[in-house]
């Protein structure tokens, strides 16, 4: 059993948690990711290892409440203990010396953000970060980003907070303002990630994003993590999470995420139903 040793509301419906997981701790690197599993009859859920204590032996996830099992995991509480935690998983991100990195995170994607842009940091790189929310309370981790970055930009959709606007509205006053930008880091929603690409494939900008696909088992045995990247498929929890943004097949990505929505509607309902009755 993996124990939940602290537990934080970082937004209505999005939760932090530390995990007691010391192999994990130990061995993680960043953009890597866990599988969760509640309990024995649980689904898969597929977090990314946001941070970790190696000498204390937890790491840090972040989970959005979408569907029953999120829900769920959201749910409990410090002291429970979750079924079963298998990672890390995933190749980690590739650091260097890249120069002027631009870390985009949308939504809860502002999580698996943080620590590949603290380790371009610490490798030296100049950090500009652009954080994007619906609204001012949906805006998560800002002061963890604050920490790794020479600069941060915040974007909100209703201007509720700092600038009114998108993301790649702000990535485009960098490249107008002639900021020079040898990497752009993009991770959030698949239509922000296609966007963004778009917009850093015109000025020829090197674009790396993290694919949130379908997963079951996380080894590359069942297939459903595939994604399309040019002429080439693979399979996100082996060779990804992390892709060259101006390969991939977006419109394909989206289309897969939505095939199972009515069946993780009515299996959310359900569980809302009896809880509310419980």
């Amino acid at each position: 059993m993996y124990q939940i040793i602290r537990k934080k509301k970082l937004a209505p419906s999005i939760c932090l948690f530390d995990v007691s997981a010391p192999d994990i701790a130990r061995k993680r690197k960043p953009g890597q990711f866990v599988i969760v599993i509640l309990n024995e009859k649980g689904e898969r859920i597929p977090l990314t290892i946001v941070d970790a204590n190696p000498e204390e032996g937890w790491i840090t996830i972040v989970c959005q409440a979408v569907g029953k099992s999120t829900y769920l995991l959201n749910d409990m509480k410090e002291g429970d203990d979750i079924f079963s935690v298998v990672g890390p998983l995933g190749q980690p991100t590739h650091i260097e010396k890249y120069g002027t990195c631009v870390c985009i995170g949308g939504g809860v994607g502002i999580a698996p953000v943080y620590p590949i842009a603290e380790a371009l940091k610490n490798y030296g790189n100049k950090i500009i970060s652009i954080l994007g929310a619906r609204n001012k309370d949906l805006l998560i981790m800002e002061d963890y980003m604050k920490k790794v970055s020479d600069k941060i930009i915040i974007t909100t959709d209703d201007g509720s907070y700092s600038k009114k606007g998108l993301v790649t509205d702000a990535l485009q006053e960098l490249i107008d303002n002639g900021e020079k930008i040898d990497l752009v880091l993009a991770i959030g929603p698949v239509i922000m990630m296609k966007y963004v690409s778009l917009l850093t494939k015109k000025y020829k900008i090197k674009t790396m994003v993290s694919l949130n696909p379908i997963m079951v088992d996380g080894t590359g045995m069942c297939g459903c993590c595939r994604v399309t990247l040019g002429e080439e498929r693979k399979f996100a929890c082996v060779d990804g999470p992390e892709f060259d943004g101006h390969l991939v097949d977006y419109d394909e990505l989206m289309m897969r995420l939505g095939m199972y929505k009515d069946k993780e509607k009515g299996a959310l309902e359900n569980y809302l139903s009896e809880k509310a009755h419980s």
